[in-house]
């Protein structure tokens, strides 16, 4: 057979239509994109691939700019493993881990420290409580320690600042990092920091040449300062580890965490009408498309969920959803835990929308439209059916939980 590249004209075609339901598949694959905070992001894995040594090698080829079929099969590369059998020193991260997993915001800071760690030093993720997670390995953790017990549940800053001091005395790291959020890291940062007597960076969108850069100025000035012991990292602050794999072996603390006498209450979780809750911060949207034909059954199946509704611009354009609840690059952009998409082809601003989403599960008909090709779970079929059987479900998992209880 020849080895003559030949080309393809319909599939040309398909790339310039921008109409056509195949032309997102057929775009090259995206090396860089612009982040929400005006930073240029680098796929690492664009150009190239992973060898089975875990070298990085260039296809010349064409197969990684052509055919979809090529683009989208999965290849399960083993990734180098980076070990530290005895760190010189630490870098200390206590992600956020919003329902029990790593968000984007830790993968970031993850990768921080493991910048600032360097070959010599071992990044230290502290995590309070329970958790979900199984990947801390390919986020950059070389050695895990978990505080776990009643007195580290819920509301508890105080006591999880005598936690981190504990951690502090044992491991001496060289440096804090915390995530500069509204979910916890800020202001169990600042907390550490007045424990510790330190000047916390804050806002740190950067660490270069010996110098934190943070946003001042109600974020339209950047300040530069010697880089802190205690570092409050902002989104994007640094590319997440994606290249090697970490050991992330377990320690623990050789004195038990001196309790706190708290001076603050935890009454529990307050109950919030999901229809409240802004787009932008939803971690849990149920979505709605061309494909819903009952939408008082869609809007029985969120409230049994406790989801957020969310809509594709045709579903808005008809009337069936207001304005504000729109989702894609044309209407909001969500990162939510969870997306549901119910009977949504998946247009390529649809999908711009909710690129950052973790995971996506599409209800749909057609098991060849491009939402199925973004989900993580698929469901094919009638969307009525599905939500009805889905309604079923979760009444019959409350009443199981409810004799439980009694």
């Amino acid at each position: 057979m020849s080895d003559i590249i030949r080309r393809d004209p319909r599939a040309e075609w398909i790339a310039r239509n921008r109409l056509h339901p195949l032309h997102a598949a057929m775009q090259p694959v995206e090396h860089s994109w612009m982040g929400p905070n005006g930073i240029i992001r680098k796929n690492p894995h664009g150009i190239g691939f992973i060898g089975p040594n875990g070298i990085k090698r260039i296809d010349r080829s064409g197969a990684q700019q052509g055919g979809a079929t090529k683009r989208t099969a999965a290849v399960e590369v083993q990734l180098p493993l980076h070990q530290v059998a005895t760190p010189a020193f630490y870098i200390s991260v206590v992600p956020d881990m919003v329902g029990g997993r790593l968000s984007s915001h830790d993968r970031d800071l993850l990768g921080l420290a493991h910048q600032l760690a360097g070959k010599d030093g071992a990044v230290l993720a502290v995590v309070f409580g329970e958790h979900k997670e199984n990947a801390f390995a390919t986020a950059g953790v070389d050695r895990l320690l978990v505080l776990d017990g009643e007195e580290f549940e819920g509301y508890a800053p105080e006591q999880r600042v005598q936690g981190l001091r504990a951690v502090d005395n044992q491991f001496s790291p060289r440096h804090w990092l915390l995530p500069d959020s509204r979910t916890g890291g800020g202001e169990l940062g600042r907390r550490f920091a007045a424990a510790l007597g330190e000047r916390p960076a804050t806002r740190v969108w950067q660490v270069k040449d010996q110098e934190c850069i943070g946003r001042a100025g109600a974020g339209l000035q950047d300040l530069a300062r010697p880089v802190a012991r205690l570092i409050l990292a902002a989104v994007e602050c640094a590319e997440p580890v994606s290249e090697t794999r970490h050991e992330a072996l377990p320690v623990e603390l050789s004195t038990a965490v001196a309790r706190s006498l708290s001076r603050i209450e935890d009454l529990g979780a307050v109950a919030v009408d999901p229809a409240a809750i802004p787009m932008a911060e939803a971690e849990f949207i149920f979505s709605g498309g061309n494909g819903v034909k009952d939408w008082n059954l869609f809007h029985r199946t969120a409230a049994a969920l406790g989801a957020t509704e969310g809509a594709s611009r045709v579903a808005v354009d008809d009337g069936f959803m207001a304005r504000d609840r729109q989702v894609g690059a044309s209407g909001t952009w969500v990162t939510a835990r969870v997306y549901v998409a119910v009977g949504i082809s998946g247009a390529i601003q649809h999908l711009q929308g909710i690129g950052a989403c973790d995971k996506v599960v599409a209800i749909n008909l057609d098991p060849g439209c491009d939402m199925i090709k973004r989900a993580d779970l698929s469901v094919i079929g009638e969307s009525a059916e599905i939500l009805q059987a889905l309604i079923a479900a979760v009444e019959a998992y409350r009443n199981d939980a409810k004799r439980d209880a009694a």
